[in-house]
């Protein structure tokens, strides 16, 4: 296997369609869970506690499932490098697919007591377990069947099954809440509707998925019988700088989507005791559009990232992402309809820069035996770090101060320290990522990081 060795078109397009059917189904199951959140679930799963203390509680729900995410990322990561990248996906999205499934069965507080939070809680901790394990694989799979030239449009595609999944969850709430059961029926039945939908859904990920040929890196892997033993030790005994600084990178991007993935931006524009009142349907059709922006910029920025590097699309995308929070508040403030569309749409061209390269930066940081736990637990802890309780924190910040500049400044200091870590990352698009380069892999991914990849080698031979 060569440098440019790389899966023939055919196989590239079947990659790309499956990753991007896996991860739309995936996140979609993850962020009907968000939007019902932002929207009944304070009310069914948590009113005893009074309305402002059950939407934090549902709130922290939605924040619950990625304390559990590196558990997943853990698992998935230690074995997807030992046996391989798609066993793990079809694993994983079976996993979401079954959780969502159940919560659109389950009992609320009025019929079940405290057993239905519970029972939400623990299958909300399923998905999290799911999501933390699925992204690393779908990304492996589609960059490490890519050629050298074209990992950032590649490595797009799983990253586009994010909007997606936001596209789909939103319309489909939209859907319920304007036309099927709007009113008094979605709370009581109509919010149900989009989660047991999961179930077919997943019968389609599923059997594309399975038409998959494993990745090549894995394959000259297993060929050579050289899978680590244990390589979440490994990664973290040898390349932990890396992990911590991709985290921040992600957590800058994913504090500031979940505004409106986790459902803060759909509670605080729909209360109708707060500054803007405006309908359910309405705001997740604005939603659906804010989505439908940040897959389309997400794609550019996959390409650009192929012209330009991951690095300065990333710095691009920071650079826009912090310059449009308090426009974006301040348009989302002024309760009008229109307006709300033009911040969700602005605000989706700072997200989809800094998501679309995320694949191919990723997969060129970490060495080949270790690669499928080391961006699993990057992107975990990021997101722990960056969007786990960024709703709760915003709502949190509403309520002590009456308005959302304080939001916006949170926001604006976690996007600093990301656009901070990302400027330390040495960009190397087109490294050879088959496990013959592994000893140039394991050097020089930080700007600060000065070793040759021939020392590396000739102490290892020694």
């Amino acid at each position: 296997m060569t440098s440019t060795a790389h899966a023939g078109k055919a196989t590239q397009r079947r990659v790309a369609f499956a990753t991007v059917i896996g991860t739309t189904v995936e996140w979609y199951d993850f962020f009907i869970y968000a939007t019902a959140a932002g929207l009944v679930f304070s009310q069914l799963f948590f009113e005893p506690a009074g309305q402002e203390i059950a939407l934090l509680i549902s709130f922290a729900s939605v924040g619950l499932s990625f304390l559990f995410r590196p558990l997943g990322a853990f698992l998935a990561g230690h074995y997807g490098d030992k046996i391989g990248r798609r066993a793990m996906l079809v694993l994983t999205l079976a996993l979401m697919g079954a959780s969502t499934t159940l919560i659109g069965v389950l009992p609320t507080f009025e019929t079940a007591g405290l057993w239905a939070p519970i029972m939400l809680l623990l299958l909300r901790i399923l998905q999290g377990i799911s999501a933390g394990g699925e992204w690393g694989g779908a990304v492996l799979m589609a960059v490490e069947h890519a050629p050298e030239n074209g990992r950032g449009r590649a490595g797009s595609y799983p990253q586009v099954g994010v909007p997606l999944g936001m596209l789909l969850a939103s319309g489909t709430m939209a859907l319920m809440t304007g036309v099927i059961s709007p009113g008094e029926q979605f709370l009581e039945w109509g919010w149900r509707i989009p989660f047991l939908v999961s179930i077919v859904l997943i019968a389609v990920g599923y059997f594309v998925r399975r038409s998959v040929d494993e990745s090549p890196v894995f394959e000259e892997i297993n060929e050579q019988k050289a899978q680590t033993a244990v390589p979440i030790l490994v990664l973290f005994k040898k390349h932990w700088p890396l992990v911590i600084i991709a985290a921040l990178v992600f957590a800058g991007n994913n504090a500031a989507g979940y505004m409106t993935t986790g459902g803060f931006f759909q509670a605080y524009t729909t209360d109708p005791k707060g500054p803007v009142g405006l309908e359910r349907t309405d705001v997740l059709v604005a939603v659906s559009f804010g989505a439908a922006v940040w897959l389309i910029i997400t794609l550019v920025a996959g390409f650009l990232a192929d012209k330009i590097g991951r690095k300065r699309t990333y710095q691009l995308g920071f650079i826009i992402l912090a310059a449009s929070l308090f426009p974006v508040f301040a348009l989302v403030n002024s309760g009008s309809l229109v307006l709300l569309y033009v911040a969700f749409g602005v605000f989706s061209i700072g997200l989809g820069l800094t998501y679309g390269p995320q694949a191919a930066l990723y997969s060129e940081l970490f060495p080949a035996s270790v690669r499928f736990s080391g961006v699993s637990i990057s992107y975990a802890i990021g997101a722990i770090v960056g969007g786990a309780f960024a709703p709760t924190i915003a709502q949190a910040l509403v309520q002590a101060t009456g308005g959302t500049t304080a939001v916006a400044v949170y926001l604006l200091i976690v996007v600093a320290i990301a656009f901070t870590a990302v400027s330390m990352i040495r960009d190397r698009s087109g490294i050879d990522l088959s496990f013959r380069n592994q000893a140039e892999q394991e050097v020089g991914a930080l700007v600060f990081d000065k070793r040759r990849a021939d020392a590396v080698k000739a102490t290892q031979d020694a």
